[in-house]
């Protein structure tokens, strides 16, 4: 009768545990909701994050707040979130430069521990580009002519440590073969000298370059996805000359370790019904992004297998942040 009586003592006891939880997730949120962005307005972490945030405070109810705190590569904002409190009210949309930023600054407050996976939204590839004065048609040709032309080949990036600037590096390290690395604060920024020829090479974003295709101005070589991309089917993967290589550009959601996993439930729920709609996956198609969606330790395998590659690229490539 006595153990019967604390048996059922200790379930009341986790019962009303549990209900916090349950009511938390089921009231969550009761007020706006911080979006940080850590980039500036504009590019396309930003235009994902402010589609996704306008269909969240629609599915639940309260404003879901871009604010964009961009800088050092986005560590700024990335350390803005790991400091924030982690009760939901924070979270932040980022894409794959956050296990490359992550690598390359190997900042003091770990981004990596210390900011857990929510949701991923999409992915789309990286192009490598080149400018027509170049003569190689495919990537064999140009690792052929950056073998005979050691130290001469320029490309251009988005930034010293940034996502396209490491996945030039790894096919550089995958090739045996040595560029000149001429970093721009954007991938839009680095366009200008890219079109004249001055920094002839990108493994750039899909949406700046693939207008400049049709007109003959800019020439893909490959993408870095491990299969051929569904909107150019007839442009190779890298893989398909150094075995191996990918490199897929990811949106998605995070937030502050610590969060209620029940929040972290009630978001990644939120994000994979949006992704269920016709006009949010017709928008990520425009952006030349395909809809994965999926559990936080799905999108958490992604990243943590991003940051131990990128790890092993800034050692063997001699990256050093600026």
């Amino acid at each position: 009768m006595k153990a019967s009586f604390v048996l059922g003592g200790l379930a009341a006891a986790l019962m009303s545990a549990a209900i916090p939880a349950v009511l938390h997730a089921q009231q969550y949120p009761v007020k706006p909701v911080r979006v940080i962005v850590p980039f500036a307005p504009g590019g396309g972490s930003d235009l994902t994050a402010r589609q996704f945030s306008a269909r969240l405070t629609a599915t639940l109810g309260q404003q879901f707040i871009v604010d964009n705190r961009g800088g050092a590569g986005g560590i700024i904002g990335m350390e803005a979130v790991a400091k924030a409190p982690p009760d939901g009210y924070t979270i932040m949309m980022m894409s794959g430069s956050f296990s490359a930023s992550s690598a390359t600054h190997r900042p003091a407050f770990d981004p990596i521990n210390s900011i857990i996976p929510v949701a991923e939204f999409g992915i789309t590839p990286f192009v490598v580009t080149v400018h027509p004065s170049l003569p190689s048609k495919n990537l064999k040709e140009l690792i052929g002519l950056a073998r005979s032309r050691p130290g001469e080949l320029v490309y251009a990036s988005s930034g010293v440590g940034g996502l396209t600037h490491l996945a030039t590096e790894l096919m550089n390290v995958m090739a045996k073969i040595k560029m000149v690395h001429v970093p721009y604060k954007s991938t839009g920024a680095a366009m200008t000298d890219l079109l004249s020829g001055q920094a002839p090479i990108i493994v750039g974003s899909l949406l700046p370059v693939v207008p400049h295709f049709k007109t003959g101005r800019l020439r893909p070589l490959a993408v870095t996805t491990a299969k051929r991309w569904v909107s150019l089917p007839d442009v190779p993967t890298v893989a398909e000359t150094l075995p191996g290589y990918e490199v897929e550009l990811w949106f998605g959601t995070m937030a502050p370790r610590g969060t209620p996993a029940a929040v972290i439930d009630r978001l990644n729920g939120a994000v994979n019904k949006a992704l269920e709609e016709p006009e949010i996956r017709r928008n990520l198609e425009d952006q030349g992004m395909v809809q994965t969606g999926g559990a936080p330790q799905k999108f958490g395998e992604r990243i943590q297998k991003d940051y131990q590659r990128w790890v092993r690229v800034v050692k063997e490539a001699g990256i050093k942040a600026e």
